[in-house]
Parts: C-alpha cells; structure tokens; sequence
C-alpha cells in the first residue's frame, strides 16, 4: 500500500509501528491507543480497505476519491473530514503550487491522505510528535497540527507574491510590453491562492462551534486562536495583492493609451508641418506652372515686366502663406 507511516499512539507517544492495517486496527484496540495512517496518493482499492477498517463515511471518502476539493471541515458523527491546500510557490516560473491533504479523524484514530506536491509529507506528524503534551489530546492536536502546519506555509508564498508585485510596479512605467501578460498571469495566480485560503475562515467558524460542544480545552482552543489569526493576515494580504494588480492592470491601460495619444498628436504635428510646407511650395508651384503651359495668348505675355511680375507673386503667395501657417504654429 501507499502507506508513509503507520503508528499507535498513546499519552502523546509513539508507542507501536504496526506492519498492516489489521494490525493497526487490533492493536489500537488492545493497547487503548490513538491510530494514525499517513497514506500518499493511494489507490481506490486501498482507500476501500481503509475505510472499510475504521468506518469511514461513503460522503467523505467519495471527495477524497475525486480530489480537487476545497478547504472544508465536514463532520460526520462522531468522525470530522477536514480538506486542506498547501501551497508553494516557484520563484523561477513565478507559480503557486498546490498540494492537497485530507484528514479522516475520530476518536481513537486519524487517516491523513495526501495527494499531489508537499514539500514534506510528513510535516504535520513530526510537528506534534515533536509536543507529546500536544499529541496526547488526540483527535483536536492532529486538526491543529495540521492547520498550523499549513498556514505557516502560506507565508513563503506571500513573501513570494509580494515580491513580484513589487517588480511589476517597478516595470509599469518602464513601457515594457510584457508587464501586461505578466500582471494577468500573477493575478491568476492569486486568485487560485485566494481559493486555498478564504474557505479556510469558515473551517475555523465549524471548529469554534466543535471545540464548544466537545468542550476541548483552554490551551487548545488559544492555539486555533493563533492560527485563526495567522490565516486572516494570509486572506487580507492575498484580498490586497488582487486589489493592487488590477490597479495595476488599470494604469497600466492609461499609460499605455496616453503614450498611443502621444505619438497621434506627434504624428498630427508632422503632418501639420508636412501640409503647411506643402502649401507655401505649392502657390509658386501654381503661378509657374500657369505660366509654363506656353500658350501663345495669355495675359501679361508681352508685358515687359510680366516675368518680374510673376516672379514677386509667386514669391509674396509663397510668403504669406508661411505667416500663417507660422502664426499658427503648423511650421
């Protein structure tokens, strides 16, 4: 089987390594343990024969079956199905990665299921084994553990996205055209970052009105406490990064129409330029081209100053046009 770790706990101790899950089941019985099966990416075959072992709901083994589900806590008599969402981030693609964690917990034992990417499957059991204090309250330290775990590593992630965010403002004034994709690319990103995290509040909602109705103690309870606030600082920052790319999306829309308005209006100042030279040759242009068409009766031919004549025309039309084009600043 796809089984990572397999022990029988007892006070908040590793007691017992069982080689198979019968084993486990007997002597969680036997020695009045706390049963814990790490299973990775398992089979449907296996996750029948587990769930077949301890008794876990058809509902819940059915999502964690399919996967791809979002952070919930359902309960389920006296058993608790909780879905959580690592994520990671790659700083060379510039990605968040997700994984997915499923714990089936009762009273004498915990299945955790992981499926996809972690970066240490075995993260949550070495924190609480780490606290025998933790460990021995059972069922409540193994859902602490787990979201502890979890939302610490959200951290990285921010740090990660935090820094992109601020390059992209570093780049939207640079007129570099690939800002656009990658502000859209980022907001991708933190949209999927947002779906790992927001469901997260009302699993802390479910686990107030648990802790109440199972009376769990004090110590514990400020222990979800404290990871209820870490996980608001995550949600408010992921909240503001999508807030501050699309303003960034926004700006960068400006800039980039005011710098298409800036090369039309340089373009319409050439061309005003172009046109009001054009004009100022062109009624010079005009007189000698009448008087070029060697007609033999034409007015002013056999005028003697008739060449003059038409010399200074074409000069003062050629003039008067450049004052006014000039006054009104075309050239």
């Amino acid at each position: 089987m796809s089984v990572i770790d397999n022990a029988i706990y007892r006070d908040g101790k590793r007691l017992i390594e069982p080689t198979s899950l019968d084993e486990t089941f007997e002597l969680c019985q036997r020695e009045s343990g706390f049963a814990w099966i790490g299973l990775a990416d398992p089979t449907d075959t296996e996750l029948d024969e587990v769930a077949a072992e301890f008794g876990l709901h058809p509902l819940a083994v059915e999502d964690a079956r399919i996967g791809h589900q979002r952070p919930k806590l359902d309960r389920y008599g006296d058993q608790l199905f909780l879905v959580l969402r690592p994520a990671f981030y790659i700083d060379a693609t510039e990605k968040v990665e997700f994984g997915e964690l499923h714990f089936f917990v009762g009273t004498m034992f915990a299945v955790s299921i992981r499926r996809g990417y972690t970066a240490d499957p075995l993260a949550v059991r070495h924190r609480l084994e780490a606290d025998a204090t933790l460990l021995s309250r059972g069922a409540a330290a193994i859902v602490y553990g787990a979201l502890d775990v979890v939302v610490d590593g959200y951290e990285p992630v921010i740090a990660g996205l935090e820094n992109d965010i601020d390059e992209i403002e570093d780049q939207l004034f640079s007129g570099d055209p690939a800002v656009t994709k990658r502000i859209y690319d980022l907001a991708v990103e933190v949209m999927g970052f947002q779906r790992a995290t927001k469901p997260l509040l009302a699993v802390f909602d479910g686990l107030t009105k648990l802790a109440d109705e199972f009376d769990v103690d004090l110590e514990l309870r400020r222990s979800f406490r404290d990871v209820k606030d870490h996980i608001l600082h995550v949600v408010e920052k992921a909240d503001g990064f999508r807030e501050l790319l699309g303003n960034a999306l926004d700006v960068h829309g400006t800039l980039v129409a005011q710098r298409q308005n800036d090369v039309a209006l340089a373009q319409t100042e050439q061309t005003k330029k172009i046109s009001g030279w054009a004009a100022v040759f062109f009624a010079p242009s005009l007189v000698g081209t009448i008087y070029g068409m060697n007609f033999r009766y034409m007015p002013e031919l056999d005028w003697h100053l008739g060449y003059p004549g038409a010399l200074v025309a074409m000069f003062l039309s050629g003039l008067v046009l450049y004052l006014i084009f000039k006054r009104k600043k075309w050239i």
